[in-house]
């Protein structure tokens, strides 16, 4: 078998194991009948009442659910990727938010959930940077991506929550390529 025909026969198991990747997700989420912002939806509610007004600030706490906030009355907050990707973030991290009388935000992290890291492959399909990564798509932020120069291909070492399955990963590190060439039939 010629390298040209491996290369193609490869590219196509390649694409059909995403295409069953995404139909199994897309199953098990009808089976289980759960999205993932409801779960951070209900650890939010079980955060202790702390917002507090007092007049100039406002203080909101929250879980984090790979892109917002979720707090405990169900309104999401935009967490800003850069702050999310630099503090590498994962879904179940506890956010406080300071709204500021200027009506700016400030975040800080306060309960941090338990991580795990694994190694996978930097992917871009649908409008969405991707790490597969235990057989899992896991979205990652553009910030990230961009912050460490990752190319589609790149092998990353990805943080994602240890106990809870999860939608997103923060990026740790883009790990060096091999500097092997190549040889040509």
């Amino acid at each position: 078998m010629s390298q040209a025909s491996k290369l193609a026969l490869v590219k196509e198991m390649i694409e059909s194991a995403e295409s069953n990747l995404r139909s199994a997700k897309q199953v098990l989420n009808e089976l289980v009948g759960t999205s993932g912002k409801s779960i951070y939806t209900k650890l939010a509610q079980e955060l202790a009442p702390n917002q507090s007004d007092d007049g100039e600030t406002k203080v909101v706490e929250g879980v984090f659910n790979g892109e917002f906030m979720t707090a405990k009355d169900k309104k999401d907050y935009p967490v800003p990727a850069n702050y999310a990707s630099k503090s590498k973030l994962v879904p179940g991290d506890v956010l406080k938010l300071t709204i500021k009388e200027d009506g700016s935000f400030l975040y800080k992290q306060i309960g941090p959930v338990e991580r795990k890291r694994v190694i996978g492959t930097l992917t871009y399909e649908d409008g969405q940077y991707k790490v597969i990564a235990s057989a899992k798509a896991y979205k990652v932020l553009l910030a990230s991506v961009t912050y460490f120069k990752a190319e589609v291909g790149d092998k990353i070492t990805l943080v994602i929550p240890a106990i809870e399955d999860s939608e997103w990963g923060s990026i740790e590190n883009v790990l060096p390529k091999e500097t092997e060439e190549l040889e040509l039939d």
